[in-house]
């Protein structure tokens, strides 16, 4: 399983291991977990950065519906992977 590093503007560097990819509607999704092991907390993060840019700039997706629209597709590419919300 593929780790990267992000580094959060202000904030310690955060590394995550990257459970897959994919490309909706001409954008780049990562499913991303804290841990290589174990269940872990999950996040599913959008590539904004533009051709030019040397590193990937991604973000946290928030927004409902384009977050259960991506998790519905990596849930089909992942069968075993299943998505719970944080009740917080």
């Amino acid at each position: 399983m593929e780790k990267i590093v992000f580094h959060p503007a202000g904030e310690a560097p955060v590394e995550f291991y990257v459970l897959e990819q994919t490309m909706i509607a001409g954008k780049t999704y990562i499913l991303v977990t804290d841990t290589e092991e174990e269940d872990g907390e999950a996040l599913i993060l959008r590539d904004t950065s533009e051709p030019e840019d040397k590193e990937g700039i991604y973000v946290v997706v928030t927004e409902e519906t384009e977050l259960s629209a991506v998790a519905e597709v990596f849930a089909k590419i992942l069968e075993d992977v299943e998505f719970v919300e944080d009740s917080e």
